[in-house]
Order: structure tokens, then sequence, then C-alpha cells
């Protein structure tokens, strides 16, 4: 029985869509740009099976529609052979090569070769992940047919067929997005929101007064949140700094205010103003403007770095919009952050621009990731033409970013996607791993942008246009580690940077989505101009920040 029940399922499915459907499954062990574990591997290896399944399905039913010729059952038999055997050698032959398309990726990151693609464990993982979606497109055709067949006896065929169709996508979007996806957001909002509440035993509240968080801060030390908590409470201390540089430093001022710090973001900017006023911050050097990331995360490494290259002589405040990841803050509350960093950015460059020039910090602005976009959104270059803040250091963009993908659209015919040169490059430029700051013969203007981005990245590189076209970034020369054996697919491309994109935060340092102190280090010397670093104290800094 059970057999018999096997022989009818498989006899279902469709061989022109099967043959299609390896040819995706295929494509889809080609590197991308991130490495994969084999378990990633086979879930996007079973998404491109159903994908391709689903093309040949569909164009099998249009070439039907279409009333095209047909061959005879003879040669019909005949063709579905050799295609088949074409098909299942190409998949041979790319599960052969997977290891070394991955080895290809993992060694441009100094990540160790793997062995073996595991192409077993990724075929039954694929196929699992194929028939599961399969079996739900299933579902979804005898719903409309249902439908449609209940209301063929009043309307003409056509039009019950169509109000069928529309009738399933309302009743399963309803599902997925009223129901499965509203009680995910749910329960992940739950559990942020009680994770950054958690106090935690290693992070004891500031003693000294003149920080944040402390018994005489306007800012609670419990409604900061634990990012916050994090924030103000690590760093390098006076003491650290001036050990590293063997002279005077000053002790750095962090401000934050956490989601719970109060209802509004105006309010929670205000407080932050506040706050900043109450320590002496516009007293210091520099003050930089911090977008964080959808949780709320500032990264240590941005904010460390340019602590000790200004000797500690900066303040840099932040506010809290979100508890949930950037990608789940982007979709669920995308306003948000965008919102809360111009109600900052009003509160601190309102009044910074009512001090006398010559005794005020020089104002900067910071994000990472989805802060980085946001940060973009704070103001606009009219608002601030009359008296401009310094410059800006952004890591990371979204690809969604609307300023940065202007400027990138637009770069200089000659310079690649990737690593983009814009007009004269007096007022933005571009760097990775390399340094590429120096441009010989350019100077900067009043205002210093500068965009750290690795090839790699594919929150920044994900192209929704992949999906039928390839991105600008894949053309030769390519990143310093991307692939030199990518290729694009359509349909597979996209669906392999999107894997990327949920996966790039995980790659090694200095690469993905993961930004590496040294090249913060090369950023903010060009941004804040540094003074007084010979290039043997630079080199020092670096190496201090990579044994740690």
């Amino acid at each position: 029985m059970i057999k018999g029940c096997v022989i009818r399922l498989w006899h279902s499915f469709s061989t022109v869509g099967l043959l299609v459907g390896t040819l995706f499954f295929a494509a889809s062990l080609t590197p991308s740009l991130n490495p994969r574990t084999f378990l990633v591997q086979g879930v996007l290896s079973g998404f491109c099976l159903a994908a391709g399944y689903g093309v040949g399905v569909f164009s099998l039913w249009l070439w039907t529609y279409l009333e095209l010729p047909r061959p005879g059952a003879h040669r019909a038999r005949f063709i579905k052979l050799l295609s088949a055997a074409v098909c299942a050698g190409i998949a041979l032959v790319f599960l052969w090569r997977a290891s070394d398309w991955q080895n290809s990726i993992r060694s441009l990151m100094d990540l160790p070769p793997v062995d073996s693609a595991r192409p077993f464990q990724v075929g039954l993982i694929a196929l699992i992940a194929f028939v599961v979606l399969v079996m739900l497109a299933r579902l979804f055709q005898l719903t409309f047919r249902f439908i449609a067949g209940r209301l063929r006896g009043f309307i003409p065929r056509r039009v019950a067929m169509m109000i069928g169709i529309s009738v399933a996508v309302v009743l399963f979007g309803s599902v997925i997005n009223g129901v499965l996806l509203r009680y995910a957001l749910h329960v992940a909002d739950s559990s942020y929101r009680q994770l950054d509440a958690l106090l935690e035993d290693d992070i004891k509240q500031p003693a000294d007064p003149q920080k944040t968080g402390s018994a005489a801060s306007l800012l609670d030390w419990e409604h900061l949140g634990r990012t916050g908590r994090e924030f103000v409470s690590t760093g390098p201390s006076k003491q650290d700094l001036r050990s590293f540089l063997g002279s005077a430093a000053l002790e750095p001022i962090r401000v934050y205010a956490g989601l719970r710090s109060a209802d509004t973001p105006e309010a929670r900017a205000s407080l932050a103003l506040a706050e900043l006023e109450r320590v002496g911050a516009f007293d210091r050097s520099v003050l930089v403007i911090i977008t964080p990331t959808g949780t709320g995360w500032v990264d240590p490494a941005a904010m460390n770095t340019l602590e000790y290259l200004q000797r500690g002589d900066v303040a840099s405040v932040a506010i809290q919009y979100s508890y949930l990841p950037s990608w789940l803050s982007l979709m669920v509350e995308p306003g948000y952050g965008g919102e809360a960093a111009r109600a900052l950015f009003k509160e601190v460059y309102g009044y910074w621009t009512k001090l006398p020039k010559d005794h005020r910090p020089r104002l900067y602005l910071h994000g990472l990731s989805l802060g980085a976009m946001n940060s973009e959104q704070s103001n606009e270059m009219f608002e601030v033409l009359g008296d401009p803040y310094q410059g800006a250091l952004w890591s990371g963009p979204p690809y969604s970013s609307r300023i940065w993908r202007s400027i990138t659209s637009n770069r200089n015919p000659d310079s690649p996607a990737w690593l983009p040169r814009f007009r004269d490059g007096s007022y933005v430029r571009f760097t990775n791993q390399t340094n590429a700051l120096d441009i010989p013969g350019a100077h900067w203007g009043p205002m210093r942008v500068v965009y750290l981005q690795y090839a790699s990245d594919a929150v920044t590189f994900f192209e929704p246009r992949s999906f039928y076209r390839a991105p600008a970034w894949m053309n030769r020369p390519r990143g310093p580690d991307v692939s030199p054996e990518l290729r694009w697919y359509p349909i597979v491309t996209f669906l392999q940077l999107a894997v990327d994109m949920a996966g790039a935060a995980t790659m090694p340092m200095g690469h993905g989505h993961v930004y590496a102190p040294a090249h913060y280090i090369d950023a903010w010397m060009a941004v804040t101009d540094v003074q007084g670093w010979s290039a043997d104290d630079v080199a020092r800094l670096k190496r201090h920040f990579a044994t740690q």
C-alpha cells in the first residue's frame, strides 16, 4: 500500500518540472557571496528545486495553452530520456564540484577548506524541502479549484477560475500574514523585549556620576536596556587609553536612551540631549550621533577605535528604537528607525548650532547596517547647508539605503559597483578591507562622508533585480573577497543572495557584515581628520585590536 502511494505520488510530478528543477538545483550549488553549511545548502537547494519545478510546470502549461505543436509519443519519450540523462549528469557534476566552489569563498575569507560538500545530506534536505513546498502549492491549487468548481455553474469558467485564484491568494495570505507571521512576530517581540530588560550579572551600574545610568544620571540604569547598558559600561577607560598611548587622555563620554526611557522618540531624544549637557559632552572635540541597529546595538569596533584615535576626547550619543533584529525591524516597523534618527539629530543639531563655532565639538554621524540607512534619513542636505556638520561614517548600508543607492548608481563609470568613486571625491568616498580613501589629487570638502563596505556583504549588495538580471557588482574586476567562480543564474542567484543576507553577520571578522576594527581605524582617520598619529602608531593600534 505504501509502495503504491509512493508510486502514485511520483507519477503525479511533472517530468518537465522535474527536469527544470534539477537544473535549478544544480545551479544552487554554485558559489555566491558567503560560504554555506550543508544544512543551509540543502534548504536553499530545495527552494531552488521547487522554483525550477514551478517554472517548468508553468512553461508546459503555457505551451499547451497557446496550442503549440507537441512531439509524438515516441519522440517525446526519447526527448524526456535524453533530457533526464543530461540534467542528471549536470546535477552530478555540480555536486562533485560543490566543495571546490565553497572552498573558493572560504579561502578568500581565511577559513579552513571543507573536504566534502556532503552531497547525500544536501540532497536529502533539499528533497524534504521540495516536497513540503510542492505540497503547499498543491493545497493552494486544490483550494482555488474547489472554489472555482462551486462557481462554475453560475458564471463563465475562466471568470470562476480567476475568482477562485483571487480568493485562494487572499485566504493563504491571511493565514500566513494574519496568523503565522503575526504569531511569530509576537513571540519574537516578546522574547527580545524580555532579553532587553534582563539585567546582566557581569555588567554593573556605573558608580561614576559622570556616567549615563549612574545614580546621578537623568537616564535610569534599568531602562537603558541590555544593549544600552553594554554600550555605556564598556569601551576603553581613561586608564586604558593612557596605558596604550603613554600620554594624557580623557574619559570617553557615552550617552544612551533605551526604548523604555521614554514613550516617544522625541522624548528619548530630549532626555539624551539633557544628559549630554549634564556630562559636558559639548566641551569635547568630537561628538558623534549614533543610530544603532534594530536591537539597539552599537558596534564596539566602531566606537572603541574612535575613542583611541581621539585620545578619549570624544562624546557619543544614541537612542534605541526597537527590540528586534535589523531585518525584522525593517519588515515590521520600517519607519521607526528613521523617526528616531531624525528626532535625535534635530535635538542635538539644534543645540549644537546655537553654540559658538569656535567653542563647540565637531559633529559626526555614524550607523551600522539598518543604523546606517536610518542615519542617512536623519536629515536632508538643505537643512544643514547653512551650518553643516563635519561628516559621517556609515558601515554596511543595506541595499535599500536611499543616498547610498543614488551615489552608487551615479558613480564614475570607471569604478566598480562594490567600490565606487563619486565625482571628484570631495564629498563622499568608499572603502573596504584595503584602505581606498586616499585618492590622488582629490581634496576633501567641508563635509566628509565615508561608506565602509565589503564586497562580500549581502546586506549591502543583495539586489532584488538579480531575480532577472546580473547585478553590476558581479562585473569584473570582482571584490577582494568575492569568488571568481560566482556566476549569475536567473531566480537562483536571487535566492542565494537572500540566504547570504540572512547569514551575513555570521561571517569571519573583516568579511560579510562583520566589520573589523582595523578598517574602522582607517575610515575614522579620514572622516575626523585625525592628527598626531604616525604610521607606526596606527599599525600598533591595529595590532592592539587584532589581539582582543
